[in-house]
């Protein structure tokens, strides 16, 4: 045992233990944050638009601050980037986080000196989670990688700095584990993505890989390099410590069995639940899949029923009105400046004490051409089920509707998949697909019943189709994720092309 991980395990111990105390009422816990977040704000120039003087609890904050979208912030975000003080939060942000937001295009959202840390913590705070439950300390004495996006940071004519969220979080990582991270700065400031990845697979084949993190496709797109690189047959022989695996983002069960095999075996896995917006949850137990709600970390959460979501008037619910197995859409409010925040993501509590939730979708993106109204934690479901069912293994899938078939038959659900072993019994696969679709949502159930669709197609894709058209938008790689679901074709005809 290195001197490292000997220091990590009563470290994380004692860290869990302070951490927990906001969970033994984490009700009061986050209104003692929105509090907070009122006093700091109530003579900014948002606070006085909206009288934060006379907000004295949760349901003066609703009626007061009503819910918007970064199309609805975008005034006071101008007025940020022109360099006025007291805009949404006391004083200027420390940065401004350049996202390519999946439904407002470029999105410039604020960090501030306070909520830095939510960004950075969180992320240790799960590793301590990590191995005070299990004990297991090894991969701190090893080489950790995060594969992410460029820390090279901008400044506008205000002198205000901005990049990509990983890349700035890259340049506040501690000291202590700065010798421990990969790859080098050169290296992660490289902008194309592919040379990006061969020079990470050249840098870190040789080292004592420990902990490897990221978004499952692009980690994938690294695993297979490496393979090709060192002439492995697993990630494991070319890393036979790599013994932790942390990721974000996406759905991870499509991925399970080819990350098994490429890995050449099960390894112990963290996921994690961070945005631009704040690091909203983690995976903080080996035994249980749902992510802890970070309650005490600046940022206060309200919930939108998400099949109430687009009324004029939907009600806003606090943590303590929540119910299981509902899906919300997730509205938050933080020490960044951001307000009554619709961040565009649906979840469901898995557990009310602590609370936990999992991330079922984007509540712009689904798939309803025909009033079915399939979500991502629907269509994940059907496609996990399937890779179990006949041991499928695949790269990405994407679901878009055909309304009009050129054969002039009835309309169906297209499912896009890119396979790494293309099985020889497709057929069989997409009925499999239909009936456990079917048993998921009863309107889909209710049009193949009613033969308003037929059963659902699954289209061919080449290999690398969808990092093709990642790079087609721009987004390749970093923290970009591929929509799973549509209620158009523009992804679905791009696909088309690359079968």
């Amino acid at each position: 045992m290195g001197l490292k991980s000997a220091v990590s395990k009563p470290l994380a111990k004692w860290a869990m233990s302070s951490f927990y105390k906001a969970y033994q009422d984490p009700v009061m816990s986050q209104f003692m944050v929105l509090e907070n977040l009122l006093r700091r704000s109530t003579n900014t120039a948002f606070g006085k638009d909206h009288s934060f003087v006379h907000i004295h609890h949760g349901k003066d904050f609703a009626q007061a601050v009503p819910v918007r979208d970064y199309e609805g912030i975008i005034p006071y975000i101008n007025r940020l980037k022109e360099g006025e003080h007291d805009v949404l939060w006391p004083g200027q942000p420390l940065y401004l986080c350049k996202t390519s937001g999946t439904t407002s295009g470029t999105k410039y959202i604020p960090l501030t000196k306070e909520s830095l840390p939510n960004h950075i913590g969180s992320a240790r705070t799960a590793l301590f989670a990590y191995i005070a439950e299990t004990g297991n300390a090894r991969f701190v004495d090893g080489k950790m990688i995060f594969l992410q996006g460029s820390p090279k940071l901008e400044k506008l004519p205000s002198g205000v700095r901005f990049g990509r969220l990983s890349g700035i979080v890259a340049n506040h990582v501690p000291a202590y584990l700065q010798k421990n991270r990969m790859p080098s700065y050169e290296t992660n400031t490289i902008e194309d993505w592919e040379t990006k990845v061969n020079a990470i697979v050249r840098e870190t084949s040789k080292e004592n890989m420990s902990l490897i993190s990221g978004i499952p496709s692009w980690v994938q797109m690294y695993f297979e390099l490496l393979l090709k690189h060192t002439n492995r047959t697993n990630v494991r022989e070319v890393f036979p410590n790599f013994d932790l695996f942390v990721f974000g983002g996406v759905n991870f069960e499509p991925y399970r069995a080819k990350f098994k095999e490429l890995i050449g075996a099960d390894i112990p896995s963290i996921e994690l639940y961070p945005a631009s917006e704040g690091f909203i949850a983690f995976q903080d137990s080996q035994d249980d899949d749902g992510l802890l709600l970070n309650v005490d970390s600046g940022i206060y959460f309200e919930f939108i029923k998400a099949d109430e979501y687009f009324n004029e008037n939907p009600r806003r619910y606090h943590l303590g009105e929540v119910e299981l197995g509902v899906n919300y859409a997730l509205i938050l409010s933080n020490n960044a400046g951001l307000w009554a925040y619709s961040i565009g993501d649906t979840v469901k509590f898995t557990s009310l004490l602590p609370p936990k939730i999992k991330v079922t979708g984007r509540i712009k993106h689904f798939t309803s051409a025909f009033g079915e109204h399939i979500i991502a934690e629907e269509a994940e479901y059907v496609m996990s089920e399937a890779v179990k069912r006949f041991n499928l293994k695949i790269n990405e899938f994407h679901l878009a509707p055909q309304v009009n078939p050129v054969d002039g038959g009835l309309p169906y659900h297209e499912w896009f998949v890119e396979w790494d072993e293309r099985p020889s019994n497709i057929s069989e696969i997409a009925s499999f697909m239909n009936e456990r679709m079917a048993s998921k949502n009863v309107y889909y159930s209710d049009l193949i019943k009613g033969s308003v669709l037929k059963t659902l197609v699954i289209t061919d894709v080449a290999r690398g189709g969808f990092a093709d058209y990642m790079r087609s938008q721009g987004k390749l790689g970093g923290q970009n994720k591929i929509p799973r679901l549509a209620n158009d074709r523009k992804i679905a005809d791009f696909l088309s092309n690359k079968k």
